[in-house]
């Protein structure tokens, strides 16, 4: 068989209660990941519940740790299966929150200490600006499914005076809208009311508008607080989200600009598989990736790794 394979790290949205739990047994590179994280990032992932882990600022460090733990435990399995040429993907990428563990893997970013931290202050800042005075939520987001030509036209028709974009172009049938709450509401409910569209509207479990102009403020906020670290060049190939190509430019350019702009996730994979990769393994909570690269490249085998059954299963599929 082809032994290329791309890595994808999974994003905010996907954690669950639970994530972790079972690799954190199962596997020592993974548990020495959750380890160095810390005991109120292992309490999120093994024990917090669903709307806990619903706040930005306790799940983007809780995925983080999530995905990099799931990728340890995949490079362990393969390197114990003494997998020749399999240590290394080819490529890597990941989804909104995950391009941060995909920079970790390929080496921009230096260290899982250093993620967290970057993280964690990304987490606050998108929390800032997500949040009203008064200490509302600012934002939301839903998944327009249908045709993204009738989604473009029906964000169009709902946004009105307030803010309301497509942000994340995830498959021929799925783009992510965000903004203001009563844009999103207006969006749901005209998709409802006029089913000759072909769209429906899936509230989405986050709390803000991400990758929509409501986080200017962030990317500010951001690119201010990166002048305090300095990052490598990518060891491994990494798609980027803002353009769905190969890593280019400067890691705080990529930073601020990925925070917000639209995920091009959709063209991501579809470069990915360009490569003449034959495999796609998601690493992290879910299997949300999975099932977007089996409808943007049907051809690819795609798996995923979140635990010790889904690690074996991977493990398997690799090497047979």
């Amino acid at each position: 068989m082809n032994n290329k394979y791309a890595v994808v790290f999974a994003g905010q949205g996907a954690q669950k209660p639970g994530m972790g739990k079972s690799l954190y047994e199962a596997s020592p590179a993974a548990r020495a990941v959750f380890d160095q994280a810390g005991d109120e990032i292992k309490f999120d992932c093994f024990e917090a519940d669903a709307e806990r882990l619903k706040q930005t600022e306790v799940t983007q460090p809780a995925v983080y740790t999530m995905d990099m733990a799931a990728y340890a435990a995949l490079r362990e399995a393969l390197s114990s299966n003494n997998a020749d040429g399999l240590l290394e993907p080819a490529a890597l990428a990941g989804f909104s929150l995950g391009e941060y563990a995909a920079l970790t893997a390929a080496g921009v970013i230096e260290s899982l200490s250093t993620g967290l931290e970057l993280v964690k202050q990304r987490s606050l800042l998108m929390k800032a600006a997500g949040t009203n005075p008064d200490g509302s939520q600012k934002g939301t987001m839903a998944a327009g499914m249908g045709d993204k030509d009738a989604v473009l036209a029906l964000v169009e028709k709902a946004r009105g005076e307030d803010i309301l974009e497509a942000v994340n172009f995830n498959s021929p049938q799925q783009t992510v809208v965000a903004g203001d709450i009563v844009a999103v509401e207006r969006f749901a409910a005209l998709a409802a009311e006029d089913r000759s569209l072909g769209v429906k509207a899936i509230p989405l479990p986050v709390s803000g508008a991400f990758h929509s102009p409501i986080m200017r403020s962030a990317g500010e906020g951001l690119a201010e607080a990166l002048k305090n670290y300095t990052f490598a060049e990518p060891n491994l190939p990494v798609y980027l989200n803002s353009t769905g190509e190969l890593y280019a430019g400067s890691a705080p350019d990529v930073m601020v600009r990925q925070i917000q702009s639209p995920v091009q996730w959709q063209k991501t994979i579809e470069a990915i598989a360009a490569t003449g990769a034959k495999t796609i393994i998601e690493v992290g909570p879910g299997k949300t990736l999975t099932s977007l690269t089996k409808k943007i490249a049907p051809d690819l085998l795609a798996l995923h790794i979140e635990d010790a059954e889904t690690l074996e299963e991977a493990k398997h599929g690799l090497t047979t």
